[in-house]
């Protein structure tokens, strides 16, 4: 099975008043009051002026994302970043193979990474987007990992956050559906 990601995480009410007048940003709910902000070329250019730009080269540290995070770009997770932390991640695997990125902002600079990891032979909480979740302030829970506990597995690409963000689900929106099932076939 594949997974792909291409978002902004950061505090959801951030989130919020900074896209709030963008045609194309779309957010999605996370658990912890924070939000995913899918991003596609769409809303690069609406926030740059440009058409997005994209690596063809192999992750590495010095091209850690498939996205190349142009200045324009970069201002604007550094500008958003003044009322509290802002990670930009990225992911992507099919057949057991690929990649995580990550990095984080935090008063108008980049605070943490860019970070990239291929192998994965380290515990988890190594891994790039955990360990920029656990920079972004995610709390420790009952799931596995922050990646986890936030809920970022529930979507498989950033076409399903898209969906989801649009559709105004709740990451316990699966478990929301098994509870009523189950309250259902009670009652029967």
């Amino acid at each position: 099975m594949s997974y792909q990601l291409s978002a902004v995480i950061a505090d959801a009410e951030l989130l919020r008043e900074h896209t709030v007048d963008l045609d194309h940003a779309v957010l999605g709910e996370l658990r912890q009051d924070y939000a995913l902000l899918p991003v596609t070329p769409q809303l690069v250019e609406e926030l740059t002026g440009e058409l997005p730009d994209y690596s063809t080269a192999v992750r590495d540290d010095r091209h850690p994302f498939h996205l190349v995070l142009s200045p324009a770009l970069t201002e604007t997770l550094a500008r958003w970043s003044h009322r509290g932390p802002v990670a930009y991640v990225e992911a992507e695997f099919s057949g057991g193979l690929g990649y995580q990125s990550a990095a984080v902002w935090l008063g108008g600079a980049l605070r943490w990474g860019p970070r990239v990891d291929t192998a994965f032979d380290r515990p988890r909480a190594g891994w790039p987007i955990n360990a920029a979740l656990v920079e972004l302030g995610v709390e420790p829970g009952p799931w596995i990992d922050a990646f986890a506990e936030l809920g970022l597995h529930l979507e498989r690409n950033t076409a399903g956050w898209l969906a989801h963000g649009r559709r105004r689900l709740s990451v316990d929106y699966w478990d929301e559906l098994a509870d009523e099932w189950e309250d259902r076939q009670s009652d029967d």
